[in-house]
């Protein structure tokens, strides 16, 4: 089979060939049909996370080996099954949640899979779906997407279930409250697409793109504003009265953080979900003194993505627009996405 590849941290993917994996015991063959390509994807692709202050997470020292096949967004159709997989049959449509864990700790036993400290993640700790097949460790792991497109189903499993998860954190907020989103790239503008299905306060989106703005009041923000201008503090203070009660940064910049920290109300949240790396200046007497709250939110539960699957199918969520592209084509897809040339989620699809 195909599979695009890392060979060498940071340069481009390599398409290689590689054999069919062969299912043991509870595991599942998926024939992969689509995969959505994430941001996430390229920080692993450059094989590190940047901390700030020169820190960093290094791939290699969490013991991810090269070659190794990206992808934490795939769905497909079930090609084999191991002896003891049970529950699921040969030809049957899935989406494969990907956030899996040991299995072993006690988190694991406890059904909390997402804050297991040594996770089997597909895509990120074993091998994705940048290629034509992969291995599923059980069945349980399979969700049905009936009734879903198939390229919106795929980005589900970590953008969608990550700004629904992000957004289940504020939804607590009143009708004549405001929630700040801070950016509308991929996951912001999905955060911005459903956030009426989930909370009832008025959505205010700070975005420094003019054509990423445009996308947000089409997807249903209220106001967009850019905060790269030295008026946007006040701006957004006085259309709140005195600030958003709650913010959720979809970027994760020091500059995203400092200035959705800066302008939030007294007993806000603020919601870290952004990646982008390095190290934000907070004044720490704010915290108590404003009453502040951060919350790190990172990705979701299967239960979301069951959920979420649903809101979809009842029509409350308004899609983010997809860049379907050719699996053969996953090398440019992930360069084009560093680089910013498209509005909404790359998608590479395997006919």
């Amino acid at each position: 089979m195909k599979a695009y590849q890392i060979t060498q941290w940071g340069q481009p993917l390599e398409e290689r060939e590689v054999e069919i994996p062969k299912p043991k015991g509870t595991e599942v063959l998926l024939k992969v049909t689509a995969c959505g390509v994430c941001h996430s994807d390229i920080h692993i692709w450059d094989g590190f996370f940047d901390l700030g202050g020169g820190k960093k997470v290094i791939m290699e020292d969490r013991g991810l080996k090269l070659p190794f096949t990206l992808g934490h967004e795939p769905l497909g159709e079930v090609a084999g099954l191991g002896p003891g997989a049970t529950g699921v049959s040969v030809g049957e449509k899935r989406i494969a949640y990907p956030w899996i864990g040991c299995g072993q700790c006690d988190v694991c036993k406890r059904d909390q899979e997402l804050i297991c400290m040594n996770p089997i993640t597909i895509g990120t700790r074993r091998n994705g779906g940048y290629a034509e097949y992969l291995i599923v460790p059980h069945p349980k792991y399979l969700v049905q997407y009936e009734g879903v497109d198939e390229a919106v189903a795929a980005t589900a499993t970590c953008s969608g279930i990550t700004a629904y998860s992000a957004l289940k954190k504020v939804r607590h907020l009143r009708s004549d409250e405001f929630l700040l989103i801070v950016g509308a790239g991929g996951v912001g503008l999905a955060g911005i697409g459903m956030a009426k299905a989930v909370v009832k306060a008025k959505i205010i989106v700070a975005e420094i793109d003019p054509a990423k703005r445009a996308a947000a009041l089409e997807a249903g923000a209220e106001v967009v504003l850019d905060n790269s201008e030295t008026s946007a503090r006040e701006e957004l203070i006085s259309l709140t009265n005195g600030g958003p009660n709650a913010a959720i940064d979809f970027v994760g910049a020091p500059a995203t953080v400092e200035f959705a920290f800066g302008v939030m109300a007294k007993g806000a949240s603020l919601v870290l979900v952004g990646l982008y790396g390095g190290a934000a200046q907070l004044s720490t007497s704010l915290f108590p003194l404003k009453v502040n709250n951060i919350l790190g939110s990172f990705v979701g539960t299967q239960q979301d993505l069951v959920e979420l699957l649903q809101l979809f199918r009842e029509g409350k969520v308004k899609p983010v627009p997809m860049v379907r592209r050719p699996l053969r084509e996953a090398p440019q897809a992930i360069q084009e996405l560093r680089e910013g040339k498209a509005l909404g989620r790359y998608v590479l699809i395997n006919d």
